[in-house]
């Protein structure tokens, strides 16, 4: 038998080595824990699609923060008093012409969204893309985005229902409130 092994130094030494790997372990775990809570609760159910999509929470949570860093650097910005009225206005009118003319209101309700997300910053080339953005900011409804557009799809070839187009149109609804919606602005109080 060695007898360096059965040095106390290197008994004290080779505690601590251990010690000190089991607390990196442990601090290691319990930043993932946090990552994964973080992204759970900003993402809603988008972190459970993301995951399913992608195979692993690992894997679905690196795309889910390349979707964050990506929107940080777009420019991507609340629409004015004048913008909001005017966008107000434009969806009144598709939704009233929803009864005489369904599946057009439809068609004009994605259109509308789109020009709304790409003045306020967001690229609208690639849709797949542009719903990924949303996510970011508007996870509670991106999926509604999603749902609407898929419909909105079908239209040009008939295979959506009124009750589809009904259902579209309450989607796209809920994704051009968020996008319209005043911000609400948070105060910080000053600790004395």
């Amino acid at each position: 038998m060695n007898p360096h092994l059965l040095d106390p130094k290197f008994i004290m030494l080779a505690g601590v080595v251990i010690l000190v790997i089991a607390v990196l372990a442990w601090l290691y775990v319990q930043k993932r824990r946090s990552t994964t809570a973080g992204l759970r609760q900003k993402f809603g159910p988008e972190y459970e699609r993301a995951v399913q999509k992608h195979g692993s929470e690992r894997k679905a949570e690196a795309k889910l923060a390349n979707r964050q860093d990506r929107v940080e650097k777009l420019n991507v910005r609340d629409l004015d008093p004048v913008e909001r009225e005017h966008f107000s206005t434009q969806w009144g009118s598709v939704q009233s012409r929803f009864v005489d003319s369904p599946r057009g209101a439809v068609s004009e309700a994605d259109d509308l969204v789109s020009t709304l997300m790409k003045t306020r910053g967001y690229p609208v080339s690639d849709f797949d893309q542009r719903a990924d953005d949303i996510s970011v900011d508007h996870p509670l409804v991106v999926e509604n985005y999603r749902s609407a557009h898929h419909i909105a799809l079908r239209v040009g070839t008939n295979e959506a229902s009124t009750e589809d187009l009904r259902t579209a149109m309450i989607h796209y609804r809920s994704l051009f409130e968020e996008l319209v919606r005043v911000p609400t602005i948070v105060e910080r109080k000053e600790v004395a």
